[in-house]
This record gives structure tokens, C-alpha cells and sequence, in this order.
């Protein structure tokens, strides 16, 4: 049954780390219904991100590969710095400071308190609200090349907020950036490129406290690995498929699905259905 639930997990967060909806939320609260009936933890969150993130570095190999290099370039001033993939390199380190530091810091308060419930169906709710006003209301007018340090380092705080499951990494990010104009397909391709480092970082962090004290969650290596592996393929295809779709689609149905899912796990907690831990 561990198995099973290993990859119904995978295929979940396969399905939602991209989309604006928070796939920690999810993995949070399906562990609530499943038969198991436990939180799968952080540290088995954050190992099957790897999964999906790898996703990335397949779709968007020919971009990041390119960026690096641009990047190494114009450390030898062999490109100009002001190069639109270069000042991509330093704008992808510089988004990945903050949510590296508070991480870190407050690794305690994410394992713990910010996986109540309460708080993460409150999330939900809040800012599906913020990306669907943001979406609205957004300029259309700036590209991924248009992308300035501030702005940098402002969706890097964005996605720090992703810490608390129910903001969504993807969500915050792409929130933020369209509230400064940005174009949709510019905001999730950046909040795909920005999120590399971060997960990255978390996932193996995660992974060698796995291996060094493997009874810290409910699932076990092989589990973990199972679910990562799903992760990786459904992350691939929602990848692909979301890209196509924000040519001409809005976040519209995401916000909705959100303040859906979020009322709904408020109602479950008041009515003594779920329990907040």
C-alpha cells in the first residue's frame, strides 16, 4: 500500500508544482485522505520536487544551457554583462537568495507550523485572490528580456513566500510578476528558472537527511524514489501543456480551483473531518 501511495503522491505533484496552486498544499492534504492517513512530511515533499525540476532542466535545456554559458562568458568579458541571457544567469542567483536564506533560518517553522492546515487552506484562499487581481489587472507589455534587477530580486521574494505550503512556488512568483507587467508566458518561464537553485537545494539538503536519518517520514527511500520518478514524467507533460496554454489563457480557472479547494478544506476543519496536524 506505502507504494501505491508513493505514486499517487508522484502523479500529484507531477500534476500541480507547476500549475499556480501550490503542489505542497496538495501532497499536505492527500496525505490526510489517503489510507495511511499522515502528512508525507517535508523532507518527502521536497526530495520529489527533484522529480519535477528535472522536468525543467529537460524542457528548457537548450535556455538554461545557454544561460549558464552567456553567463561564464561575460565573467571573462568575453560577452557583454548587459547580454539578455548573462543578466539572466545573475538574476536567477541573485531571486534564489532569499528564499535559500529564510529556508534555512526557519527550517523548524516549516516543518511544523507552517503545515497546519488552517493556514494552508487560508493561503489557498488569499492568494489565489492576489494572483487572480495581479492576472487581471497586470500589463501585458514586458518580456523575459525585459526583466530588470529589481524586479529580480523582488519575485525572489515572491517565491520565498512558497515556503508555506498553499502559496504555490510557481503562483507567488508568477503573482508578482505580473503585477509588474510582465507577460504570462515571461512570468512562468521565469518562475521556472528561478526555481531551479531553490529546489534543487532544498531537495538534496532534504535528501542527505533522508539518508542519515531515514525514519524522519512516513515513506521510505524506495517509496520517495518511486514518487520521484512519477513526478519527473507528469512534470514533463504539465510542463509542455501549461506553456501552450498561457498563450492565450488566463489564471482565471486556477484562481477559482483555489478559493474551491481552500473553503472546502476550511469547511473539513470546522466540521471535525480533518484535524490541522
Amino acid at each position: 500500500m506505502s507504494f501505491i501511495e508513493a505514486i499517487i503522491l508522484g502523479l500529484v505533484q507531477g500534476l500541480t508544482e507547476f500549475l499556480p496552486i501550490s503542489s505542497s498544499a496538495h501532497l499536505r492534504i492527500l496525505g490526510e485522505v489517503l489510507p495511511s492517513a499522515t502528512d508525507p512530511g517535508a523532507t518527502f515533499t521536497a526530495i520529489t520536487q527533484i522529480g519535477t525540476e528535472a522536468a525543467v532542466l529537460v524542457y528548457f535545456w537548450k535556455k538554461i544551457v545557454r544561460v549558464i554559458s552567456r553567463w561564464a562568458q561575460s565573467l571573462a568579458g568575453r560577452v557583454p554583462r548587459n547580454d539578455p541571457d548573462a543578466r539572466m544567469g545573475w538574476l536567477v542567483i541573485i531571486g534564489s537568495i532569499p528564499i535559500g536564506v529564510l529556508g534555512y533560518l526557519f527550517q523548524d517553522v516549516i516543518r511544523n507550523v507552517f503545515r497546519n492546515l488552517w493556514l494552508v487552506a487560508i493561503v489557498l484562499i488569499v492568494f489565489g485572490i492576489l494572483l487572480g487581481i495581479a492576472d487581471h489587472f497586470g500589463r501585458r507589455a514586458r518580456d523575459l528580456d525585459d526583466l530588470t534587477y529589481p524586479s529580480g530580486v523582488a519575485l525572489g521574494f515572491a517565491q520565498a513566500l512558497a515556503l508555506i505550503p498553499g502559496v504555490s512556488r510557481s503562483g507567488a512568483t508568477t503573482t508578482a510578476a505580473r503585477a509588474l507587467g510582465y507577460k504570462r508566458t515571461a512570468a512562468a518561464e521565469y518562475a521556472f528558472l528561478l526555481a531551479v537553485p531553490a529546489v534543487f537545494g532544498s531537495g538534496f539538503y532534504e535528501l542527505l537527511h533522508a539518508i542519515r536519518e531515514p525514519e524522519t517520514g512516513p515513506y521510505g527511500m524506495g517509496e520517495t524514489v518511486v514518487a520521484t520518478l512519477v513526478a519527473f514524467v507528469v512534470g514533463w507533460v504539465v510542463i509542455a501543456y501549461l506553456m501552450r496554454y498561457l498563450k492565450t489563457g488566463s489564471f482565471l480557472p486556477f484562481v477559482i480551483y483555489r478559493v474551491l479547494l481552500g473553503g472546502t478544506i476550511l469547511v473539513l476543519l470546522a466540521t471535525g473531518v480533518l484535524s490541522a496536524f
